[in-house]
């Protein structure tokens, strides 16, 4: 068993340990507040369990959490309880190192980044700095919600500390915290800084003084995860603060297509400020074969970045590489299945404009030399208009099904936290298909019940899964984004209106669509 710590948020605070142990585990137990692209490299066959807490939400009882712990190890799996912050600070890790000791279990246990330090270190905050503080303590401000925090921590002792404060977990305490403190000495002009969502792009710092951040806080919606400095290093952040503010901060976007496929996307939304929801409402699974004879084709047409890498992964099998489809013409769907084979040394001979099928075929039939033997390598379940169009051009068309797609749900917690976003964001027809489902009860086809475990919306009734052409729970105001009109088309079939609709049909075109509606908004 490996109790890590994950860092506060911004995932290039990962350790080089941390991310060594996510690649290589079965199992992994993971908290709400690590950062959203640590499950990145967990393997595809990896076991992931969230057993996160939420103040004033949905939460995993400790001791359910610590016999999950126990339960996962003796199984023989190399498993990871993955923690955000540091696990010996305020994450409880203590508790489960000695539950797994009773039981017997061996354990290491890896440090994280502390969000005490990173977060006011991302706010321009030096929790120490000579002549102004020479001592730093950290104070949970949120230890057990049934205490009386008059009670449950010495308060004159923090108001005689000679250095500086940062609570963890006190949003919600915030009044109670600073009136304890002012009760007990310290000054009711000391400096406070807030600093919200630390270390991540949508991050802002809150400054007032103990007499008024309570009321400033209340006034500027500020929300969890936060930390609170106390001290007179806080108002160093008016002159060392250096994150820039970013064009999607306070913006919540849930991506659904498959997490293989929507960690860059997360990330690029990320760097712009969003809060990224992955609600991957699809999975790929790759289909056993040998790599096609290109040999016998003018033509290799690949239609995904997916398909690209099932293709190669299908020529490794056979001891081969990019020289195999030496000599052979070949056409991407669009840019990003052209930057998926340049990524392995191939250059797209054909690239439409357009990333649909109907653009590459009308490229393919003005193709010089002309096109007569075409291999399609695509997903199994893909559109015919691309072979039948070939077709009717009088060309030889095969197609190979290298992978497919199959539903993989989303926990009913990350769906009703998709249906409440300011946008949801669509890049396929299955994504449409297979998230809808999910979060209306149904299967993909519009039969019978998916498992209660996966609804998303608390009180749909079991025959109402939608209302007014939007599915129960889906938050009024959140705006519906696809990558183009394939699966805008498939969004309506749904009962559902893209308001945001890319121009040019790849990530790229999604981006700068969700961009100019926020701007514009």
């Amino acid at each position: 068993m490996y109790l890590v710590g994950a860092g506060p948020g911004d995932p290039g605070l990962l350790t080089a340990r941390a991310l060594e142990l996510i690649a290589a585990a079965d199992t992994i137990l993971y908290d709400r507040l690590i950062p959203r692209a640590a499950l990145d490299g967990a393997r595809a066959d990896a076991e992931l369990l969230f057993v996160g807490k939420q103040g004033g939400g949905e939460s995993v009882p400790q001791e359910q959490i610590e016999e999950l712990l126990v339960q996962h190890a003796r199984s023989g799996r190399t498993v990871v309880r993955l923690k955000g912050g540091d696990p010996f600070v305020f994450g409880r890790g203590g508790e489960e190192a000695l539950r797994l000791r009773r039981a017997g279990i061996a354990y290491e246990i890896v440090p994280g980044v502390t969000a005490g330090v990173a977060a006011s270190a991302y706010a321009g905050i030096p929790v120490t700095h000579r002549g102004l503080a020479s001592a730093v303590a950290l104070v949970t401000g949120h230890e057990d919600p049934d205490k009386d925090l008059s009670t449950s921590i010495d308060w004159q002792g923090l108001a005689v500390f000679p250095g500086t404060l940062v609570f963890y977990m006190g949003v919600r305490r915030l009044s109670a915290i600073a009136s304890s403190l002012i009760a007990a000495g310290r000054s009711a002009d000391e400096p406070v800084a807030i600093v919200e969502r630390g270390t991540l792009p949508g991050q802002r710092t809150v400054l007032g003084t103990l007499a008024t951040i309570a009321e400033v806080a209340s006034a500027e919606h500020v929300s969890a995860p936060s930390i609170t400095v106390v001290g007179p290093v806080a108002s160093l952040s008016r002159e060392l603060s250096w994150l820039a503010p970013a064009p999607l901060a306070g913006v919540t976007v849930a991506v659904t297509r498959a997490r293989a496929s929507a960690s860059g996307l997360a990330r690029r939304l990320e760097s712009l400020g969003a809060h990224v929801i992955q609600a991957p409402a699809i999975r790929t699974v790759a289909l056993p074969g040998p790599a096609p004879d290109l040999a016998a084709y003018d033509l290799l047409c690949l239609t995904s970045p997916v398909g690209v890498a099932s293709l190669f992964a299908r020529l490794r099998e056979e001891g081969c590489d990019a020289r195999a489809l030496a000599g052979t013409r070949i056409a991407a769907i669009g840019p990003g299945t052209a930057e998926a084979l340049s990524a392995r040394g191939i250059a797209a001979d054909i690239v439409p404009e357009r990333a649909v099928a109907e653009s590459l075929l009308e490229a393919l039939a003005n193709a010089t030399p002309p096109v007569r033997r075409a291999l399609i390598a695509r997903a199994r379940e893909g559109r015919d208009v691309l072979p039948d169009g070939l077709r009717a051009l009088g060309v030889e068309v095969d197609v190979l099904a290298l992978y497919e797609t199959v539903a993989d749900a989303p926990p009913a917690h990350v769906l009703r936290e998709a249906l409440a976003a300011d946008y949801m964001a669509f890049t396929s027809v299955s994504t449409v298909r297979f998230f809808l489902a999910a979060a209306t009860g149904r299967d993909a086809a519009g039969g019978s019940k998916a498992p209660e475990s996966t609804r998303a919306a608390p009180g749909a009734q079991a025959t109402d899964s939608m209302a007014g052409g939007r599915p129960i729970g889906l938050a009024a105001g959140t705006r519906i984004v696809s990558i183009g009109p394939i699966t805008s088309a498939a969004l309506r079939e749904h009962g559902l209106q893209p308001q945001v609709e890319a121009s040019a049909h790849d990530i790229d075109g999604l981006l700068q669509a969700l961009l100019a509606d926020a701007a514009s908004r």
